[in-house]
């Protein structure tokens, strides 16, 4: 990897997006985990419902993506790109794009307290606002009020956005 010299490469683990091949992200995930790094696949757990029964699937919020965090330095790109299934790092003029560990912790928080979410599009406009008390506590998002309170909560890097309904909560600007 290559890094311009004006730019300070972090010494800590950072997060990054990782595109993988159609319906390899658990694949990938695995063997990232096998490998020492440390990974995050966002899966919903959904009820599908047939005449006869019920079944509880696990649904990828984010089709084509998985999460890892590493040390950028002292990884090495190509060892990523052998993994079988990744397609690359999410990247912008060559250079790999950070998540903020807030975001992924968002998403982490959202999905362990499985409330209920579905995907939404793409936000940057409104008001930015953070939940105040409940379980969602301290959870940060875009507030969006088209038909119902939403709380969209977005990874920029992939531009893909997760919508939570949040009536009830009270909000705080940011």
């Amino acid at each position: 990897m290559t890094t311009a010299p004006h730019l300070p490469v972090p010494d800590n683990p950072v997060w990054y997006a990782i595109q993988t091949r159609y319906r390899f992200e658990k694949k990938v995930t695995t063997h990232l985990q096998r490998k020492g790094i440390e990974t995050f696949l966002p899966v919903l757990e959904e009820v599908h419902r047939w005449s006869d029964r019920e079944k509880r699937v696990d649904t990828l919020l984010f089709s084509g993506y998985t999460f890892a965090r590493f040390n950028a330095t002292s990884w090495s790109r190509t060892e990523l790109l052998r993994t079988v299934g990744v397609i690359g790092l999410i990247a912008f003029a060559g250079q790999i794009i950070p998540i903020p560990t807030k975001q992924i912790h968002d998403l982490q928080m959202l999905l362990s307290q499985k409330v209920p979410c579905a995907l939404h599009a793409f936000l940057k406009i409104g008001q930015r606002v953070r939940i105040r008390g409940g379980c969602l506590d301290g959870l940060e998002g875009i507030l969006d009020e088209r038909r119902e309170k939403n709380l969209v909560i977005s990874v920029e890097s992939i531009e893909r956005s997760v919508a939570i309904r949040i009536e009830g909560y009270e909000l705080e600007l940011v």
